[in-house]
C-alpha cells in the first residue's frame, strides 16, 4: 500500500483559508524587510514621519509576531494530520516525512540564498525534524511539551527582566551599524544583482546565526506541538461541535492579545511590556486569528465566499516563494529600483495589492490544476 497526500475531498476549508489568510499577514511583516535595511534596525526607532509612526505601530499590533506563531500551528497542524493519517493506513509516517522536511529545507536554503535573505523555511523544516518525534504522543502531551518550551524561554528572559532591573527601564534608541545600513542600501538599492547576493550573504550571517537556529526551538517549535494537539483532538474539524469552546476562546484570545500588544503604545515602552508585547501578546492573538476563521466557517455562506483565500492557502508554498520574487523585482535595483523609496503606508498597500494578485493567481490556476506547482513538486520527489 502506498502512502498518499491528501487528496481534494480530505481538504479542510477552514485551514486552507487560515493558510491564505496566514500569506497575507506574513507578507505584510516581510513587506519591512523587502525596503528597508533590515536586520540592522529597530522598526520601532527608525520612522520620524507621523504618518509611518502610525501606520507603523497600527501593523505592529495586529500583525506583526501574531502570524509566525500561527504559520507554526498550521505547520504543526498539517504534519499532525499526516502522522494521523499514516496510522489509519498502516503506513510508517517516517518513512516519508523526514524526506519531506529535508526537501522543505533545500527549498528554503535556495530561496535564501539566491532570492531574499528573510526565509523562514529552513526554521520550519528544522523544527519539524524536532517535531515529528513528538507526534507519538498524545494530544494532552503535546500540549505540555508546547507550554513547557516556550515557557522556559518566558521564565528565563523575564526572569533576568526582573534581577537586572530592565523590567521598568524605559527602551533606549538602540546603537546601529552605520555601514552595514549603507552596505544594504547601496547594494539593493543601487547595486547590481551580485552585490545584492553578496549583501545577501551578509544579511543570512545574522538571519541564519546559530542564536536563531536555537531561538527556533524556543519560538516556533512550541506552537508546532500545540498545532500538533489541536489536530489530534481534531478542533478546528470539529468547529460546530464545539462551538462554545471556539467563541469563548477567541473572544477571550483577540481582547487579551490586542491589549497585551498595545501596552506598549498605552503606557511606557518598557523592556518588559515589549518583549509582552512580541512573546506573548503575539501567540494570544494568533490563537484568536484561528478562533475568528473557525467561526465564521460555521455560518455555511462564508466558506463559499471565502473560497478564492482557500485556493491561496492550498498553494500556499508557492505563493509564499512568489512574494518574494515579486518584491525584490519592485525594490531592488536590477527590479524597479524602489528600495527605501516608499513609506509604511504605501508598503501596505503595495503588499495588499500583491496578495489580491496571488488571490486571483490562485483562482485561474485551479481552473486547470489541482496543486500548485511547488507543491507538485514536493509531492513528486516525496511520494514519487
Amino acid at each position: 500500500m502506498n502512502f498518499q497526500p491528501t487528496t481534494l475531498n480530505e481538504r479542510v476549508d477552514s485551514l486552507d483559508i487560515l493558510r491564505g489568510f496566514s500569506l497575507l499577514g506574513i507578507l505584510l511583516v516581510n513587506m519591512f524587510a523587502f525596503y528597508l535595511p533590515m536586520p540592522h534596525i529597530d522598526l520601532g526607532n527608525w520612522f520620524t514621519e507621523a504618518k509611518d509612526i502610525i501606520w507603523h505601530q497600527t501593523l505592529d499590533i495586529y500583525v506583526q509576531s501574531s502570524f509566525y506563531p500561527l504559520f507554526s500551528m498550521l505547520f504543526g497542524y498539517g504534519l499532525a494530520m499526516q502522522f494521523m493519517k499514516a496510522e489509519r493506513t498502516g503506513i510508517s509516517f517516517y518513512k516519508f516525512a523526514p524526506k519531506r522536511l529535508v526537501i522543505l529545507l533545500i527549498i528554503g536554503l535556495m530561496h535564501a540564498f539566491f532570492i531574499w535573505w528573510g526565509d523562514i523555511l529552513t526554521m520550519y523544516a528544522f523544527c519539524g525534524f524536532f517535531l515529528i518525534l513528538f507526534l507519538r504522543f498524545g494530544s494532552g502531551w503535546l500540549l505540555t511539551f508546547g507550554f513547557v518550551i516556550n515557557g522556559i524561554m518566558q521564565l528565563f528572559f523575564i526572569g533576568i527582566f526582573a534581577l537586572s532591573g530592565m523590567a521598568n527601564m524605559e527602551i533606549e534608541e538602540q546603537a546601529v551599524d552605520i555601514t552595514m545600513i549603507n552596505n544594504a542600501i547601496s547594494a539593493y538599492g543601487i547595486g547590481s544583482w551580485t552585490d545584492a547576493f553578496l549583501q545577501r550573504l551578509d544579511d543570512l550571517s545574522l538571519q541564519m546565526g546559530i542564536a536563531m537556529w536555537i531561538s527556533s526551538l524556543l519560538t516556533i517549535l512550541p506552537y508546532m506541538l500545540i498545532g500538533a494537539a489541536f489536530a489530534k483532538w481534531r478542533l478546528i474539524e470539529r468547529g460546530k461541535e464545539l462551538k462554545g469552546f471556539w467563541i469563548t476562546l477567541t473572544v477571550i484570545c483577540l481582547a487579551l492579545g490586542l491589549f497585551i500588544k498595545s501596552t506598549p503604545f498605552l503606557f511606557t515602552r518598557t523592556y518588559l511590556l515589549d518583549y509582552l508585547k512580541v512573546y506573548v501578546g503575539g501567540p494570544i492573538l494568533s490563537i484568536g486569528y484561528i478562533g475568528v476563521v473557525v467561526c465564521l466557517c460555521m455560518i455555511p455562506v462564508i466558506p463559499k465566499l471565502l473560497k478564492p483565500l482557500a485556493k491561496a492557502g492550498r498553494m500556499s508554498l508557492t505563493l509564499y516563494l512568489m512574494q518574494s520574487i515579486i518584491c525584490t523585482l519592485i525594490f531592488y535595483n536590477f527590479g524597479f529600483g524602489l528600495y527605501g523609496e516608499v513609506d509604511v503606508q504605501m508598503g501596505t498597500l503595495i503588499a495588499i495589492g500583491i496578495f489580491v494578485i496571488q488571490v486571483i493567481i490562485a483562482e485561474l490556476w485551479f481552473i486547470k490544476f489541482k496543486q500548485g506547482p511547488i507543491e507538485l513538486l514536493v509531492k513528486k520527489l516525496t511520494y514519487r
